[in-house]
């Protein structure tokens, strides 16, 4: 295969920005090459507002023909949680087809070494990067997030975490040398010695399990860190959000032929409504690599049959907050309200239960009791929605059936603090637009621990009371431990209950936000400096992202022979 783009191009072009991102998982410093602002685009071959929403519109009703082996059927069927009907085609394959046709690729692939792959997904990267325009709309139309929350968690932060990945996957390749002298003295006889190689060889073809929230950013850690480390990737899209990650795998197809690969590293498994192939292809003993974010139903499922891969899984949790004191009662408020508002709850990190001792809390604005710490947040939760078009732009819409069920039937579990209310969007009529359910708990009810001891997947809060600070820390610990938690917050002044929240979230491996009022939320994670869950508790059976993540994607094969 005649390559457009040599290895030392690639390398010239992308080095300095791998050995930033190396520098960057080394001091946890904030850096970033993808810029978040939409105006940044436009230049240097990068589509602008106007040319990337010409570009999603022109997908609308199309077929998206990869060029893959073993395409028996063209299959599709997304509707926006906007009401729109996106009318694109997939190409379906025939696994016993596709699956030998990718595992081709494979010995050219590991043999470029860690440095020509790396450079490789950076060009890819780089040029989902010039679409991001186009990729949000794409994003937005499958998730329901709203067009800037689409943009910047599913481009610039979505395409942070996957160069975030290969950064990893390349050191952890390069921490053993290529080849190595040995020699070992013997007194008076010749030394031993010995030439020894050492290459890292691919496990085989990985699978990525698509989620409907956030195709891209959950996606692209496992593709990254698998095409990284020398493996083939194939992905299953969620059904009902597969244009973003068809047009990652288009990308990635067109930069893979262009360098001097085989496209088919890389390649698509839409599905027929209803066909569940995800089950099928997990027990596939082709795959070898399993990431998957979704139900901890499924996620458990993996783990206990799909024996013969490594399975890396991000499922569900119950996040908690607790609430025991605050020196800027406002801040919290704010800070809170927005972390409850933001894509109408439908992130994995979103806080669910907020612990509340029943006698109350002391702020900066006096004692508290629970019952004003609860018709405070409502409050606040209601000026930040307020506005209409301000809701749109934070709520997005509803991403499926399930999440409004969920939130309707969420005001019978307890006492409503705050109602969901409904607000049309303007632009889009079909969008079902719902602000958040605050419900009063109290946790030494066993008929209540039902509710919050399960995860409400949505825009659903729960007030738990609580007896004091060491049951809100106790209650958190076994929630985690139980329940597991991609995140975990709290708000005290109190140095002792800040250990005692703190020594909780290390032994149960949460990660914790301590006495956020600013502009960080704890739903929020920035790649190269946060970890997004721990791989140490039932939330997530790995951290995005660290070694643990990308090492054992492949192995180290020795070959040594006499000097």
């Amino acid at each position: 295969m005649t390559a457009a783009l040599s290895a030392h191009e690639l390398i010239a072009r992308h080095r300095s920005t791998l050995d930033q991102a190396l520098e960057a998982i080394r001091t946890r410093a904030y850096w970033s090459p993808h810029p978040e602002h939409p105006k940044a685009y436009g230049e240097n071959g990068s589509l602008d507002a106007a040319a990337g929403k010409a570009a999603f519109d022109a997908l609308l009703g199309s077929r998206l023909d990869l060029g893959q082996p073993g395409t028996d059927d063209w299959v599709g069927g997304e509707t926006s949680p906007y009401g729109v009907d996106l009318g694109v085609t997939y190409p379906h394959a025939d696994l016993d087809v596709l699956l030998p046709a990718m595992k081709a690729g494979q010995r050219a692939w590991r043999d470029a070494g860690a440095e020509q792959r790396a450079v490789v997904c950076l060009e890819i990267l780089k040029r989902i990067s010039d679409r991001t325009h186009e990729f949000a709309h794409a994003v937005m139309h499958t998730s329901g997030q709203a067009f800037m929350m689409a943009f910047q968690a599913g481009g610039p932060h979505a395409q942070d975490r996957g160069l975030e990945a290969v950064a990893y996957a390349y050191v952890e390749q390069v921490r053993t040398p290529d080849n190595a002298e040995w020699t070992k003295p013997q007194g008076k006889r010749d030394p031993l010695a010995m030439n020894k190689q050492f290459t890292p060889v691919p496990r085989g073809i990985a699978l990525m399990i698509g989620c409907n929230t956030f195709p891209t950013w959950n996606g692209y850690p496992g593709l990254f860190a698998s095409l990284a480390t020398g493996n083939a990737v194939l992905v299953k899209p969620h059904p009902r959000a597969v244009l973003p990650l068809a047009l990652t795998v288009q990308v990635a197809r067109e930069v893979l032929a262009e360098s001097g690969f085989d496209p088919n590293l890389v390649a698509l498994a839409a599905e027929r409504p209803g066909e569940g192939i995800a089950k099928t292809l997990a027990l596939r003993p082709e795959i070898r690599i399993i990431d998957y974010t979704g139900s901890t139903e499924f996620g458990d499922w993996l783990e206990a049959n799909a024996r013969q891969a490594q399975v890396y899984t991000e499922k569900a949790g119950v996040n908690t907050v607790v609430v025991h004191s605050t020196s800027d009662y406002k801040g919290m408020l704010s800070n809170l309200a927005f972390s409850l508002s933001l894509y109408s709850g439908q992130m994995c990190t979103t806080p669910q239960n907020l612990l509340v001792p029943r006698e109350g809390i002391s702020t900066d604005q006096g004692p508290k009791s629970y019952d004003e710490v609860v018709a405070d947040l409502a409050k606040s939760v209601d000026g930040l929605l307020g506005d209409d078009a301000r809701a749109n732009a934070l709520l997005g819409a509803i991403v499926n059936p399930d999440v409004k069920a969920r939130l309707e039937a969420a005001a019978g579990l307890g006492e409503v603090a705050l109602a969901s209310r409904e607000i049309t969007n303007p632009d889009f009529p079909g969008a079902v637009v719902r602000t958040p359910v605050i419900v009063k708990l109290d946790g030494a009810k066993p008929d209540d621990e039902a509710a919050y001891m399960s995860e409400c997947f949505g825009p659903v809060s729960f007030a738990v009371a609580v007896d004091s600070a060491t049951d809100a820390v106790e209650l958190l610990r076994r929630t985690v431990r139980e329940k597991g938690a991609m995140t975990v917050g709290a708000y005290t002044t109190d140095a002792e209950v800040e250990r005692e929240v703190q020594e909780a979230c290390l032994e149960e491996a949460a990660q914790l936000s301590l006495n956020l009022t600013g502009g960080v939320y704890v739903n929020q994670t920035a790649a190269f400096s946060d970890f997004h869950g721990s791989g140490g508790n039932p939330a997530a059976s790995a951290a995005l992202c660290d070694g643990a993540f990308v090492a054992n994607r492949f192995r180290v094969v020795e070959v040594r022979r006499d000097a």
